[in-house]
């Protein structure tokens, strides 16, 4: 399997934080060298190992807010 590469450019902040230390964090990432892209996923303290997550582009982020925005409140 191939070696996955990857950059965080920016911290955009933690959503929450597990009782082992790990964080859910989201962050605009660059893998393998492409154009950065939002990215929410559990990262262990030192960011030398995470979890499952989800990547979005811009426009995906952009119409997630809306969804979110657009939400009478949470059930």
């Amino acid at each position: 399997m191939a070696e996955i590469k990857y950059e965080i450019k920016q911290n955009l902040g933690i959503v929450s934080e597990g009782a082992k230390g790990w964080t859910k964090e989201l962050n605009l990432i660059s893998w393998n060298g492409r154009e950065a892209k939002y990215d929410l996923r559990d990262w262990a303290a030192d960011h030398q190992k995470m979890g499952k997550g989800v990547t979005l582009s811009t426009e995906e982020l952009r119409t997630l807010k809306e969804i979110l925005n657009g939400m009478d409140e949470l059930q």
